[in-house]
């Protein structure tokens, strides 16, 4: 059985708090080597890291998400850095900019107020970069609504960190930007989706050493599950999908996004 990596779930969610030993039995019964467990904050980043040490095929990324930057301390890079030092902590993140939720969207603010939150978020991420960039490991980006804004701010620091876009909906002209910059994107199950045609583009048009793959579960469960609880073993149906856009077999796929994960993410194996 050709081998994957979940290199973008949230093992420390609610959803998981059951059975979460069973999701990881399903995990390894479906191939799914490893798996890296993403922090929201610093709490979250905790529970990632305190996961990590109670599973062997589990991994963790520490980090600030941008929708949750408005809770951020002024200044929480110690905290990171300490988190960070951990030998299963393999970037940071997840950080990035979201302005899907923008006070102007959603009726609670105004442009002021908008602009507030930006810079709000930019603190954020920027703490997370200059961390990453001192600490010699990549960051996990996210970016919503925000593409533009996010490769400003992260260009300067491209010379020393490497980001990986992760749930990658960008246009191939977007991908080959954040490759341009020596980054990497990340495929859901979005690429299963049948109005995931733009997504299976942009799939097409990224060299086979240009991407990783990942469930961000519990959210975007592929094709057949799509609209269950998503979780680490359903890399199989995504790859699957991808194989098949790719034109090439499982074991080609499983060999070029396991060896980029191990590039990218740090003492990865």
């Amino acid at each position: 059985m050709a081998i994957f990596f979940d290199t973008h779930a949230h093992l420390d969610f609610p959803e998981f708090a059951d059975d979460l030993t069973a999701v990881l039995g399903r995990a390894r019964e479906a191939g799914i080597a490893k798996i890296i467990s993403i922090g929201t904050d610093l709490e979250a980043s905790r529970r990632a890291v305190a996961l990590a040490e109670r599973f062997p095929d589990v991994y963790a990324v520490v980090g600030w998400h941008p929708g949750h930057a408005g809770d951020a301390p002024d200044d929480f890079r110690a905290e990171l850095r300490a988190l960070a030092a951990h030998p299963k902590v393999v970037a940071i993140g997840e950080c990035g900019f979201d302005f899907f939720r923008l006070p102007t969207r959603t009726g609670t603010g105004s442009a002021a107020d908008d602009a507030a939150v930006r810079q709000r978020q930019a603190g954020v991420f920027r703490q997370q970069l200059e961390v990453a960039a001192e600490l010699g490991l990549n960051v996990v980006i996210h970016t919503r609504d925000s593409f533009p804004e996010t490769l400003e701010l992260f260009t300067p620091f491209a010379d020393r960190v490497r980001g990986v876009f992760h749930c990658f909906v960008g246009t191939p002209s977007e991908m080959e930007a954040v490759r341009a910059l020596g980054s990497l994107v990340s495929f859901t199950g979005i690429a299963t989706f049948k109005n995931g045609a733009n997504v299976r583009t942009t799939l097409a048009a990224t060299p086979l050493d240009g991407f990783m793959l990942e469930t961000d579960c519990p959210f975007l469960a592929p094709v057949p599950y799509r609209g269950q609880r998503c979780e680490p073993a359903y890399v199989r149906e995504l790859a699957e999908v991808v194989a098949g856009v790719k034109a090439c077999s499982l074991e080609t796929l499983s060999a070029a996004t396991c060896a980029t994960a191990r590039q990218f993410f740090r003492s990865f194996g």
